[in-house]
């Protein structure tokens, strides 16, 4: 039986703030939940309206009412399952590899996307400022398709982590060199900012070269989405 105060447990953890005080998040979608699962990652509970999934995990969920999983739930409509996991506690970054750095990405799904676009490419860390979003908001986690799971995400200062680090640093720009014309090394540190101001200032200066996709159509043409951007750039990296 679920009791009240596990409710509001479950339900205040959609806020940061309680997120962070009790070092729990919550994921929803069988997918996401297998994944996670799957990678080893500490689940405290398991709750589940529909029979079907109780065969289909590894760790048993608890069986409740449709109507106890949408007082749990930030969707409008709940998918049936609903887990609780334990928050990781970030690794030591490992300067053998691209690293991503994200400045100030304030909107969820360009974070999830951008995760799993890391995932995809092989990219092992992403570190991110303080004020990026947060990567275990349920928007993030949904956008992320379990991806998650796999990638070591950190928030710290950029500028004394950029400043200590010892890979070549370049920031992703509206104006800069063309990535298609330039070499890229094996290893770097690739800085994306934020979607309306880019780049901050003091992050700016460090970065030791600008780099840009270059626009073919119109002129008028909004920029890229950030998303959009660290697909392209991670491709043409990989690519070189």
């Amino acid at each position: 039986m679920v009791v009240k105060s596990q409710i509001r447990l479950i339900k205040s953890l959609q806020q940061k703030k309680y997120r962070n005080e009790h070092g729990l998040f919550v994921v929803e979608g069988i997918k996401v939940i297998k994944e996670l699962l799957n990678a080893d990652m500490q689940i405290a509970e398991l709750y589940c309206s529909d029979a079907k999934f109780l065969s289909q995990l590894k760790k048993k969920p608890t069986l409740v009412s449709e109507v106890v999983l949408r007082k749990m739930s930030s969707m409008h409509t709940p998918n049936g399952i609903l887990g609780v996991f334990h928050t990781p506690k970030p690794s030591a970054i490992h300067f053998s590899d691209w690293i991503l750095v994200l400045d100030s990405v304030r909107d969820p799904g360009n974070l999830g996307t951008i995760i799993r676009l890391a995932d995809w490419y092989g990219i092992e860390h992403v570190v991110c400022s303080p004020d990026t979003v947060d990567a275990y908001n349920p928007k993030v986690l949904q956008a992320t398709m379990g991806s998650i799971a796999r990638i070591n995400i950190t928030y710290t200062d950029l500028v004394p982590f950029l400043s200590g680090n010892p890979l070549p640093i370049y920031g992703a720009y509206m104006t800069g060199t063309s990535v298609y014309t330039i070499e890229m090394p094996k290893k770097g540190i690739l800085i994306l900012g934020n979607e309306a101001n880019g780049i901050s200032n003091n992050v700016n200066l460090i970065a030791q070269q600008k780099i840009s996709i270059p626009q073919y159509g119109s002129q008028t043409a909004e920029s890229l989405n950030v998303a959009m951007a660290a697909g392209i750039l991670l491709s043409e990296l990989r690519r070189k």
